[in-house]
């Protein structure tokens, strides 16, 4: 029944899916229904000029709409990231990259590696050589997770 339907709308079909995922893409924003959608209709549009020839059957539309997919979805994904504007503040969610330079005194002593400092209303875990409270320090690194600064005595 499926085949039969297939059949008898013939290249309309892919047309008919291309403006219905175009549509869906307006609906639902995530641009990337456009580009399947694009396929489709381009697909539609190939099978309007091969639609008598014998090789042209379901399964053959099928297999180009599908590489047509996958190439419409990378070449959008080229222009969509090509697109993407560098940000006028790199270091917006990297708190301990933006504290770099900064000098503090600390709050509680280094022991085995490990102390604390006050850089603003914060209390930062901080790491570096045994130093004794009160000593003054710069931080000159940050971990991975931003959860503790690595300091030197100034």
């Amino acid at each position: 029944m499926i085949e039969r339907m297939l059949l008898e709308l013939g290249p309309w079909n892919w047309m008919v899916l291309g403006f219905v995922l175009l549509a869906l893409e307006i609906v639902i924003p995530g641009i990337f229904l456009l580009w399947i959608g694009i396929a489709a209709l381009l697909t539609g549009a190939l099978s309007l000029q091969l639609w008598e020839w014998g090789f042209w059957t379901w399964q053959a539309q099928v297999i180009v709409f599908l590489a047509l997919s996958l190439v419409a979805a990378y070449i959008g994904s080229r222009i969509a990231g090509s697109k993407q504007a560098k940000s006028d503040q790199p270091l917006l969610n990297r708190r301990g990259e933006q504290l770099l330079g900064r000098t503090a005194t600390l709050s509680e002593p280094i022991r085995e590696g490990r102390g604390r400092i006050q850089l603003g209303d914060t209390l930062w875990r901080v790491s570096g050589p045994e130093l004794p409270i009160g000593t003054r320090v710069r931080v000159v690194g940050a971990t991975e997770s931003d959860l503790e600064l690595v300091v030197e005595p100034v």
